[in-house]
């Protein structure tokens, strides 16, 4: 991984991955990117670093030097290590378990629900 980001690339604007965000749509999220923007391998790899911070940081900097050696096996190592952030699909059931709180409001309580009934459609 020692191929230099080419002068004229332009790095695209990536959110930070902080460690609530789910791993695998922030790879999505890279992934989509980067096929906008071009980028070799070693381009993916460095640009993919560059959006750690705290734990992530931590992490990636425990990683021993020479041990990444392709984006794909890089992005397998931090699916693997952040797999805890993995958001679990809705289920119809879950619906059963949105209830109205003492004092909510109706519209409060049908907002919530709805927002339910979005995550069981995608």
């Amino acid at each position: 991984m020692d191929e230099p980001v080419p002068s004229h690339y332009i790095t695209p604007k990536i959110a930070l991955f902080t460690c609530v965000e789910d791993p695998e749509n922030h790879l999505k999220s890279f992934m989509t990117h980067m096929i906008l923007s071009g980028g070799s391998n070693a381009v993916q790899c460095k640009v993919f670093m560059s959006m750690f911070t705290g734990t992530t940081l931590q992490w990636f900097s425990g990683i021993p030097d020479g041990h990444i050696t392709s984006f794909p096996q890089f992005s397998r190592m931090f699916k693997e290590q952040f797999s805890a952030n993995k958001v679990n699909p809705q289920r119809l059931c879950d619906l059963f378990n949105v209830r109205q709180s003492e004092g909510e409001s109706l519209k409060s309580y049908l907002n919530r629900l709805y927002a339910v009934l979005v995550r069981l459609q995608t």
